[in-house]
């Protein structure tokens, strides 16, 4: 139930989670840890968040 719920997160969504990532990781948090801590701030799985992170890299999201 849970992936299909994470496949279906919407561009917006998967943004906001992309910036807390970032910002996340701008506070000198460790980028395993960050993941960790974004992923439960947001419910999801490690590896939704890490599919987020490569497709806000790929696409240059902000705040990049």
């Amino acid at each position: 139930m849970q992936q299909q719920v994470e496949e279906e997160l919407p561009e917006t969504r998967r943004k906001e989670i992309f910036l807390a990532l970032v910002h996340t990781q701008d506070k000198r948090v460790a980028v395993a840890r960050s993941r960790q801590v974004v992923a439960g701030q947001f419910g999801v799985s490690l590896d939704l968040i890490r599919e987020i992170e490569e497709e806000g890299l790929d696409n240059e999201w902000p705040p990049l």
